[in-house]
C-alpha cells in the first residue's frame, strides 16, 4: 500500500497556488521548490486548468497524510512485534 501511494505522489504536482492581481485581472501560478530554487508555472485566469491543479494538489496532500499514518502504524506494529519475541 505504501509503495502504491508513493508511486501516485510522483505523478502529482507539488507546491501551492498563488494569485497575483494586475489591474482588474487575477492570474494564478503554481509555485514549487526544486532544490534551492523556487519556480512559478503560469496557470492562467480562473478556469478548467486551475481547477484540475487544485484537485491534484488536494489529492497529493491527502496521500501524504495517508503515508504518514501508514508509517506510524508500521512503527507501532514493529514495536509490538519486537515485544513478543
Amino acid at each position: 500500500m505504501l509503495s502504491s501511494y508513493t508511486e501516485q505522489l510522483e505523478t502529482l504536482p507539488r507546491g501551492t497556488i498563488v494569485s497575483k492581481t494586475v489591474g482588474q485581472n487575477v492570474y494564478y501560478y503554481l509555485k514549487y521548490r526544486n532544490g534551492k530554487r523556487v519556480f512559478s508555472d503560469y496557470l492562467g485566469k480562473e478556469g478548467e486548468k486551475l481547477d484540475v491543479v487544485r484537485a491534484e494538489l488536494e489529492k497529493r496532500r491527502h496521500i501524504e497524510k495517508m503515508i504518514g499514518q501508514l508509517q506510524l502504524e508500521n512503527a507501532i506494529a514493529d514495536r509490538v512485534l519486537e515485544g513478543k519475541r
